[in-house]
């Protein structure tokens, strides 16, 4: 079993991610700014301060750690503007002052960059309000810089178009920089689901230093 240190434990996904590791026996540590706020699931998971933008608190978190993702957030477009790749950047900065022995980042990605069959990107859809072109953007910022780190075990994992709170059925489909849809052409998962495919990839890494999406 893994030790698993999840930045963004509060979240959507992050807490559907700390409650999938938990319920594989896995040891979780939630890395939160404020440990009065964490709702804890089950008292397996240690709750402990850090902040993502600071590498100093990422390696003290790193150090303990087989596995650190990154769920973090910045709820509106320009708060993930100012979060998404700051905290690559740090969380690649602080592994990276670890050595060898650093544990991997499994990064939460964004749907935006990924490729339409015509060729196009998400992000290029007509309409898209500017805040979610902006969180679009945040996320494509990020995969760029970590498509740079070549000494740090990276993954990051992009969602469906769309990824709300649903079922956990167990079940998804993997593509790499491709939009991957249904048989109507809709990309959906849900929050459970994605869940699953991130903790599938920790137990089994099939993917380091690359990106790959899941969708129903």
């Amino acid at each position: 079993m893994a030790n698993i240190a999840v930045f963004g434990a509060n979240g959507n996904i992050g807490s559907r991610i700390v409650r999938e590791a938990l319920d594989r026996g896995h040891q979780v540590v939630a890395v939160v700014r404020d440990p009065g706020k964490f709702v804890a699931s089950r008292d397996a998971v240690t709750v402990t301060t850090g902040d993502v933008l600071s590498p100093e608190s990422v390696a003290a978190v790193g150090g303990n750690a087989d596995v650190v993702v990154s769920a973090v957030g910045g709820k509106d477009g320009p708060g993930h503007l100012a979060t998404i790749r700051p905290a690559a950047e740090s969380l690649v900065t602080g592994l990276r002052s670890l050595g060898a022995g650093a544990p991997s980042l499994v990064f939460v990605g964004g749907a935006g960059s990924l490729r339409r069959p015509d060729g196009s990107r998400v992000w290029d859809t007509e309409g898209l309000p500017d805040t979610v072109l902006q969180i679009m953007h945040a996320h494509g910022e990020a995969l760029e810089y970590l498509r740079g780190v070549h000494d740090v075990r990276w993954t990051n994992i992009s969602p469906a178009a769309t990824i709300e709170p649903g079922a956990r059925t167990g079940t998804y489909r993997i593509g790499k920089d491709e939009l991957v849809v249904d048989e109507n052409g809709e990309s959906h998962i849900s929050m459970e689901d994605y869940a699953v495919a991130v903790l599938d990839e920790i137990e089994n890494p099939k993917h380091v230093r690359e990106r790959f999406t899941v969708a129903h």
